[in-house]
């Protein structure tokens, strides 16, 4: 029978959540690196025994650390991240120019291709790549050197990149989405890149439809269409069918549309799923309850997913790496929130369980489907 591993990120750890195909009964491990913030734990999809994960603390920096054997030991790979070329300047929250600093790594992509490939979304924003399963990296500086550059602006946590979706048909495309200046995408492997925004409209900027300077949240893509994808913007649930070239707002029935997080269903390329959060101010569920929606539409028509989360009292927040979904028959769907949960259905969303309680704020949930 199939199994599953959970890779659970957290503000004083790591954690790995193991269960068979039933998706019953669950064994903890952690925490791992326990204290550190651990932004990013990933496992390779071409060898899913090698996992990566970042770490970080303000007393002793950044870490990125990698398992061989499925998480049960490690080592640190590689923490060196140079910015290539000219520091260069963007924008900070005044608008007065800020150099370019390396904070941390977000978001770690393990190629679809290569099990020594691994790319590294950074704040301040760049993207890194290794070719050697992280002994070494170097920046695509293409990016972060795009004559827009000096218009980006940090989000209220940070001018992040923080997501990565390599496309699985095309090696060369890459979409990236940086909080606050907007998603871009490479068709030449980060040699060159261009700003996807068309139709993106945020309130508080200079111009509302800029070609640059939206926060977005989270991008997803279903592997079996990659010209699909979907976007939680600080505001609206967003869709293009052009691979980013143009969007159009499918926030529908929703009662608020903002939040963080965004995944789709493993089989099911037009069902999606979203946690609203009541504002941009006010980081909790709306009326204290806690609700996944779901579109089996690709958007638009949108309903609501109650069963075992709690419907009152609830004052958590699901961050924009917080969800994830495997590829098992009956697909199941997980997320985890700032109180310590990680919820798991095993049927699409229909029922919800907390598979672990009272862990320290989850920060990234990501799963691997093991045969």
């Amino acid at each position: 029978m199939s199994s599953v591993r959970v890779l659970v990120g957290t503000r004083k750890g790591a954690f790995i959540l193991t269960a068979d195909g039933s998706r019953r009964n669950w064994r903890v491990q952690g925490p791992l690196f326990a204290g550190w913030e651990i932004y990013h734990v990933k496992g390779s999809p071409v060898d899913p025994n090698r996992i990566f994960a970042a770490q970080s603390t303000g007393w002793f920096g950044q870490l990125i650390q990698r398992s061989d054997d499925g998480g049960a030991s490690w080592e640190p790979v590689g923490n060196q991240f140079p910015y290539d070329g000219v520091p260069g300047t963007h924008q900070w929250y005044d608008g007065t120019p800020h150099p370019w600093e390396f904070a941390r790594v977000w978001h770690l992509e393990p190629s679809l291709f290569d099990a020594d490939t691994v790319f590294a979304g950074v704040e301040d924003a760049a993207l890194f790549r290794t070719n050697d399963a992280g002994d070494s990296w170097h920046e695509l500086s293409g990016l972060r050197t795009h004559e827009t550059g000096s218009q980006w602006q940090p989000g209220a946590g940070g001018m992040c990149l923080h997501t990565i979706i390599e496309s699985p048909t095309d090696p060369a495309r890459i979409v990236v989405a940086i909080s606050s200046a907007g998603a871009f995408r490479t068709d030449d492997a980060g040699t060159s890149w261009k700003p996807i925004n068309r139709g993106l409209s945020s309130e508080g900027i200079p111009d509302a439809d800029a070609e640059v300077g939206h926060c977005v949240h989270h991008i997803t893509m279903h592997p079996s269409r990659p010209d699909v994808l979907f976007m939680q913007k600080h505001w609206d649930i967003m869709r293009s069918n052009d691979a980013g070239d143009s969007w159009f707002e499918v926030s529908g029935n929703l009662p608020t549309d903002f939040g963080f997080v965004i995944d789709v269903n493993a089989h099911e390329p037009e069902t999606i799923y979203v946690v609203p959060i009541t504002s941009d101010s006010m980081h909790f569920p709306l009326d204290g309850q806690l609700r996944v929606y779901r579109s089996r539409t690709g958007g638009g028509e949108w309903e609501p997913l109650t069963a075992g989360l709690p419907q009152r009292d609830c004052y958590v927040n699901v961050l924009r790496d917080a969800m994830a979904v495997d590829t098992l028959e009956d697909c199941g769907v997980y997320f985890g929130t700032t109180g310590g949960q990680v919820y798991a259905s095993a049927n699409g969303g229909d029922t919800w369980e907390a598979i672990v309680r009272d862990l320290p704020a989850v920060l990234s949930v990501e799963v691997q489907t093991l045969a």
